[in-house]
This record gives C-alpha cells, structure tokens and sequence, in this order.
C-alpha cells in the first residue's frame, strides 16, 4: 500500500516498541518518517535501520524547548507534518504507597504534558484534513492496583484526544486514540516477566498470547489514513479481546 506517499510523520519515542514499528509500516507505505528518542546511541540506530526516509531528532516530550526546536527542524527540512503519532510514553508500575512525587511529576511531564504540547507545538505544521492519533493504553478501561498512576496519565491522553477533535474540527483534523493491550515491547517484555506473571497475563487475553507492536502499528497506520477518513474522536482498543472479556476487578 502507498496510502503515505509523500506524506511526512512525526512518531516521538519511535527508537522502540510500538513506535519504532509504527515508523516502520509507515515507510512501507510511502511516509518520510521523523522519530524521536532521548537516547542518541539507540534514535542512531533506529533511524540506520529504519532507512533513508528516517530522520531522527534527539527530543524529550516533556521538555517544551526540546520540541520547540524540533518543530524547527521538521519546518526547515519538510515544511509540514501530515500526521502526529504522539507516542512517547513512560511506565512506572507500583502501588500508590510506593509512588514518590518524582515519579509522579516524570509519568505526568512525558505521558500527559508532552502529547499535549508535542500536538499543539505541530499543529502550525499540520495541514488541514491531516491526522493525529495517541497512543493510550486498555489500562485506562479497567482498574489494576498497581497501573494507578499510569493509567490515569492514559486516561489524560484519552480524553484530550475527543476535546482535540471537538477543538480542531474546523480544520478537518481528525484525532482518535490506540489503547494497546499487553503487547511485547521493552515496556512490558514477555520473555523478561516471571513466568507466572506471564502466563497470568496470556490468560486473560481471548487471543491466549501477547500482540506485536506491529498488530499496534497496523492500527494507527488505519487511523491516520484516508482509509479512516470518517472516524474521528475515538479509541480503537487493540487487545486480543481482553478489556471486552476480563473482569473489572481482574
């Protein structure tokens, strides 16, 4: 498919997981792709193995001057961003007694302040008619003890992408969110889990396995085509079937 031909994106955190297969498929199919990482050595070699239309910037979202200048950059080099895959994220996985205000204030400056700020920072570069999707998370539909702060920073995310909609509708810019499941990335890698964890978690999913961050990638490569041109303020919840069956309490 060439559904990006001559398309240019933005994918933060694209040096792994889901946002280095996202930035993958959308070269496949004809995209200019920018990536962006915190770390030199791995955005280095994600944009060597991602190919020439690759280029990486080395950003974090939570820093508004970090993004300001890589909108300078996508501005000098491309002259615009036909779709935002606001994908960098964070994951601090522990009760509430254990939470300390440093990992609140990472987890809300990266998850919550820098989708937010990485789409409006862009926004002077969208056209109108483009596309933004954000990457949320199934956490955000069900309670686990120890996701608290993770999936209220998702949460966030979620509900900015349908006041995003509402508010850039007159532009034609359509925002909708993925709520992956329990997919195999460096976040919540599979093989590096206690085997009862993993087993426990496989379970639960209608699927009995893991996603692949390409099955992810595969959604929001959908949503921000002209293939979703009449969806527009919702979340697509890739998951093996889990949020639809598991227990809310599970």
């Amino acid at each position: 498919m060439t559904r990006y031909f001559d398309k240019t994106v933005l994918v933060t955190g694209g040096t792994s997981g889901i946002g280095f297969a996202t930035a993958r498929r959308l070269i496949g199919e004809g995209a200019t792709v920018v990536v962006t990482g915190r770390d030199a050595a791995r955005l280095d070699a994600a944009v060597t193995d991602l190919g020439g239309r690759a280029h990486g910037f080395l950003a974090d979202v939570a820093d508004l001057t970090a993004l300001d200048a890589l909108m300078q950059d996508i501005r000098d080099r491309y002259h615009r961003l036909d779709m935002v895959f606001a994908n960098a994220g964070v994951g601090i996985f522990a009760p509430i007694r254990e939470i300390t205000e440093d990992d609140f204030d990472r987890s809300v400056a990266v998850n919550f302040k820098g989708v937010f700020f990485t789409v409006q920072k862009a926004l002077p570069l969208i056209p109108d008619g483009g596309a933004v999707v954000v990457n949320a998370s199934w956490t955000l539909h069900r309670g686990v003890d120890v996701l608290g702060l993770y999936s209220a920073t998702k949460a966030a995310v979620h509900n900015l992408a349908r006041t995003l909609a509402a508010d850039l509708a007159p532009r034609g810019i359509r925002v909708n969110s993925v709520s992956p499941g329990y997919i195999d990335t460096p976040m919540y890698p599979e093989a590096d889990l206690p085997a009862r964890v993993a087993a426990a978690s496989r379970s639960r999913v209608p699927a009995g396995r893991f996603g692949h961050p390409g099955e992810v990638a595969d959604a929001v490569a959908f949503l921000g085509s002209p293939d979703a041109s009449y969806i527009n303020s919702q979340d697509l919840i890739v998951d093996g079937g889990l949020v639809g069956t598991m227990s809310p309490t599970a």
